[in-house]
């Protein structure tokens, strides 16, 4: 068992729906040493890859992804949800459903943040569906820009997400992979890996 599951298994809640809520640690009050072992963990999978720019979703998937840009020593670029004043030129745009909002949102990076030339890893804190990481794959593909991994703090390995993505032909990398969920009795069962 790894860090990150042995932290889920320890504050991690149950939730019917299949939710397993983290936010005491992940994604709204953030253990910031756990954040930097995240990074590192994802620097180790991925380092023999040319990362030139680490790309994520707001809002959670910032906090994964900064420290994981900083162990690259790379730009982090994240994909906003909505446009503001502030953003302007051309944009790579894709449509993102989100499970954990039941929304959809259409997603933007400014043209110039990516390009041809970059090796791109992308990074999420949840892979269930596959939808945001189906959209970023979508803007990086539309910038010319070479998907050289997907790193995913917690997979939910019950639902499709992962089979999509791995399909799709980029290697993913999950720390944790979330096999079943029982919110009756409030456990978690990982995917050996």
């Amino acid at each position: 068992m790894n860090f990150l599951e042995e932290r889920i298994l320890k504050d991690g809640l149950v939730k019917p729906g299949n939710v397993l809520k983290v936010d005491s640690f992940l994604n709204h009050q953030m253990d910031i040493a756990l954040m930097d072992e995240i990074g590192k963990a994802f620097y180790m999978r991925f380092k023999d890859k040319p990362i030139t720019k680490v790309l994520t979703i707001e809002a959670s998937g910032i906090a994964i992804a900064y420290p994981v840009a900083r162990c690259f020593n790379v730009p982090l670029v994240f994909a906003k949800k909505s446009k503001s004043v502030n953003i302007d030129g051309d944009m790579y745009v894709a449509t993102v459903e989100s499970f954990t909002h039941k929304n959809v949102n259409q997603v933007i990076v400014s043209k110039k943040f990516l390009s041809e030339d970059d090796h791109v890893l992308i990074i999420d804190d949840f892979l269930a569906n596959g939808c945001a990481l189906q959209g970023l794959i979508s803007i990086a593909e539309d910038a010319g820009a070479t998907v050289e991994g997907i790193g995913i703090a917690i997979e939910k390995g019950f639902q499709i997400g992962g089979t999509v993505i791995r399909n799709l032909g980029s290697p993913l990398e999950s720390l944790a992979n979330v096999d079943a969920m029982d919110a009756e009795k409030g456990t978690v069962t990982f995917r050996k890996q």
